[in-house]
């Protein structure tokens, strides 16, 4: 009798047809923080994810502007760089709330409890990512209130 036992294959990324390797990793952070903000909103399926990052993101996008709005592009996926990058800037900055709201009118069947998870969800996913530097310098050019999105304290002084 011959006894044959199996070796565990050892598994090799192979990016996709069309993809070349800096694509493929670039891809692959993408598709990373999509599953944070999956995990982190406890959302059904990485594509809920993907849609409501997407959203927030390009929202965000068009209130953050100069060197960090650079450097934040610079600091993500190329793909979420992309929808940060190709938005028109504001003429007129949104206090969080209309922030909230705005998301929630891009959201089919949101409501703006739901947006305020959403934006929550992403940019506080998002600080863990950019570090604590970038994150103070946004919030330094954002209106007042918009540090509780980013899931810190909010601290500005009191009249």
């Amino acid at each position: 009798m011959t006894v044959t036992t199996t070796q565990p294959q050892t598994r090799t990324a192979i990016p996709a047809p069309g993809l070349r390797t800096g694509e493929a990793a670039d891809a692959a952070r993408w598709e990373e923080l999509t599953e944070s903000v999956r995990e982190a909103g406890q959302y059904g399926t990485r594509l809920q994810a993907e849609r409501v990052t997407r959203t927030v993101l390009s929202a965000l996008g068009s209130h953050v502007t100069g060197e960090e709005r650079v450097s934040l592009a610079q600091s993500l996926p190329r793909e979420a760089g992309r929808v940060i990058a190709s938005q028109i800037p504001a003429t007129h900055p949104l206090t969080a709330r209309e922030f909230v709201e705005s998301v929630a009118s891009r959201i089919e069947g949101s409501t703006p409890a739901t947006a305020r998870w959403d934006v929550s969800t992403v940019l506080g996913v998002l600080a863990d990512r950019i570090g604590e530097s970038l994150t103070t310098r946004l919030l330094a050019q954002l209106p007042p209130g918009y540090a509780l999105l980013f899931g810190r304290a909010d601290l500005a002084p009191t009249a």
